[in-house]
């Protein structure tokens, strides 16, 4: 069987010898025919929220947040048609804040591939920085009784608008609502306590939960310390075209707009398999090792426990070099030991939260890579260099016998697979 993984930008075609395997991706819905005409239509009748255009005075200073460069946003599309709807407001009284989490700042270049050269010339575009207090200040007390600082320049404007997209989510359930303003562009010591190991490993923080996941609970409770003024969120099919708009009040907008992503994102699948081979659907979120473990956790879903991931992503950014996870994964001679470091009474440290969720899939199951990482280094990550994604296939075959059961996830966790019992 011949099958397409999505992997950087022109994608990988593997063919697999084996006839027991069962291709987990969603129905591919069709994007919408005019996008422009849609989202008029969705700012102009939106979800439990007045018209947008009633919500925004022309004398308003106006920040709006996207996601940063490793999100899949057509922001380069969005962002022209909220800020014509926004004509009335003079161009030095909107900002577009870049909300980057603890990710690194995105470069010039980048920044004008994700708004568009016009509107990266016309309108202050500012990339959030987590590290740096004097760009920062107080927000609120956080659910956990904490400060929460957020960027200055969205907390001293009149009005809040924050874009996004939702897909079921590794951590938080699903992506979108909140998510842009919290984590997006909060300070780090907070987005620490965010990830802390608790969090992490507590069982409802995982994919397409959102009743009793904590992860979420503290999105939505931080994520609105600042009043979101209005919510611009969007779903997605695998060539990056929009199939729905769901715009208006947050909480509101999440909700239906989750309901409709687990409803088409989300496949049931009745047994685990022995062998799943995944991505992390290709450019741009498989830029780097950090933002692969999110496919890896997809497989990780329905393989069998001592089973064998394939995972397929360029990672050209490297692990990346920036942060810890690099010095995390390395400093520890197993996954284990790395589990009893962070999970030791007292432990905090930025990035601990991803090296966690990979090192609680590597006690599961044998992970390989597909990448452009060195093979030493993805050998120190605990993981296996792979060359050759059929080649492993087979031999794992080899090794279990011609029944093995194969699960392909060729777009990595643009579809979370679950076991249906």
């Amino acid at each position: 069987m011949r099958v397409h993984l999505q992997y950087g930008r022109a994608g990988l075609d593997v063919d697999l010898a084996s006839q027991n395997v069962t291709v987990v991706k969603p129905g591919y819905l069709p994007g919408i025919p005019d996008e422009r005409t849609a989202f008029r239509a969705a700012i102009e009748w939106p979800i439990a929220s007045r018209p947008l255009a009633e919500i925004i005075a022309s004398r308003d200073r106006v920040a709006i947040v996207i996601p940063d460069v490793t999100r899949p946003l057509p922001s380069d599309r969005l962002l022209p048609w909220l800020l014509g709807a926004l004509a009335h407001v003079p161009d030095d009284r909107i900002v577009i804040i870049n909300g980057t989490g603890s990710h690194r700042a995105n470069t010039p270049a980048e920044l004008s591939a994700m708004v568009g050269r016009d509107v990266l010339a016309r309108y202050r575009v500012v990339n959030h920085n987590a590290h740096d207090l004097s760009t920062l200040t107080p927000a609120g007390i956080g659910q956990d009784g904490q400060p929460v600082l957020m960027n200055r320049e969205y907390v001293d404007a009149d009005r809040h608008i924050v874009l996004g997209f939702i897909e079921p989510h590794f951590m938080a359930g699903f992506s979108g609502g909140a998510k842009g303003v919290f984590p997006g562009i909060a300070d780090i010591a907070a987005i620490m306590r965010y990830h802390d190991a608790r969090m992490i490993g507590d069982p409802k923080t995982t994919w397409g939960l959102l009743e009793g996941n904590p992860t979420q609970a503290r999105i939505r409770h931080d994520g609105t310390l600042v009043p979101i003024d209005f919510c611009i969120n969007v779903t997605l099919n695998r060539d990056r075209q929009i199939t729905r708009f769901f715009c208006g009040e947050v909480r509101a907008v999440h909700d239906q707009g989750c309901a409709f992503s687990r409803a088409t994102a989300m496949v049931g699948c009745p047994r685990p398999f022995d062998i799943v081979v995944t991505t992390n659907s290709g450019y741009p979120l498989d830029q780097n090792l950090y933002q692969a473990v999110k496919g890896m956790s997809a497989a990780a879903q329905v393989v069998a426990p001592g089973g064998y991931i394939a995972t397929a992503a360029r990672c050209n950014d490297g692990f990346p070099s920036h942060g810890n996870f690099r010095t995390l994964l390395m400093d520890h001679d197993s996954p284990q030991a790395l589990l009893d470091t962070i999970l030791a009474p007292g432990f905090l440290l930025y990035d601990q939260w991803e090296a966690q969720m990979l090192a609680n899939i590597q006690l599961k199951a044998r992970v390989g890579l597909l990448s452009e990482l060195p093979d030493d280094e993805v050998r120190r990550a605990h993981l296996e260099p792979i060359h050759d994604v059929a080649a492993v296939v087979d031999r794992e075959i080899a090794h279990r016998g011609a029944d093995a059961s194969i699960a392909v996830l060729p777009e990595g966790p643009m579809t979370i697979p679950y076991l249906a019992s």
